[in-house]
């Protein structure tokens, strides 16, 4: 189990929220991470492991004229997968990876090609207008070190939302207790 993943399942358990996860390239190894924490029962909904690119279609809601236009391989096919999953899980965070992990390119995308989202209840000023975001990859090594390093990548994503909530959260809290704009009132 990563730290990465035990921090996640701390901050979701913290702030009662939960999370689901879509994968493709990566197999259910996002899922196998964060159940690898103790406490996981609290906060993960569950997986769904859409493999086959239809299955991205018709279990998770992405567009088919998307996938039939530009294959799986694809920042949009990632942020619809995230969407797609939060949706279907009634989750209130949703990951997904997609991407070639080897050993031959697909999609017309070569080995190392991946995309990773995060799809969540992102407040204003996030920098996001569609609840998501998508974090392309180049990755080099082999299968088994892309899969690897797409888990992390999309793990990594969601901590840095949950803690940059948490310190905007932080904030709110410390600006009204200070008066609502931040200073001290006598």
């Amino acid at each position: 189990m990563s730290s990465t993943a035990t921090d996640v399942v701390r901050l979701l358990t913290v702030k009662g929220e939960t999370l689901a996860v879509a994968e493709s390239l990566t197999g259910g190894l996002v899922a196998a991470e964060i159940t690898s924490v103790p406490g996981a029962s609290k906060v993960f909904r569950g997986s769904v492991t859409a493999y086959a690119t239809e299955l991205k279609a018709g279990l998770l809601g992405v567009d088919a004229t998307l996938l039939a236009a530009h294959g799986a391989v694809n920042p949009q096919v990632a942020a619809q997968m995230a969407a797609g999953v939060r949706k279907a899980l009634g989750a209130d965070w949703g990951l997904a990876t997609t991407g070639v992990a080897g050993p031959d390119s697909q999609d017309g995308q070569p080995v190392g090609t991946v995309f990773v989202a995060v799809d969540g209840p992102f407040g204003p000023g996030s920098g996001s207008a569609s609840g998501g975001k998508v974090a392309p990859l180049r990755l080099n090594g082999d299968r088994a070190e892309i899969r690897m390093e797409s888990v992390r990548s999309v793990l990594a994503l969601l901590l840095e939302e949950l803690a940059g909530e948490q310190t905007g959260n932080e904030r709110a809290q410390d600006t009204e207790r200070n008066g609502g704009f931040g200073c001290l009132q006598p």
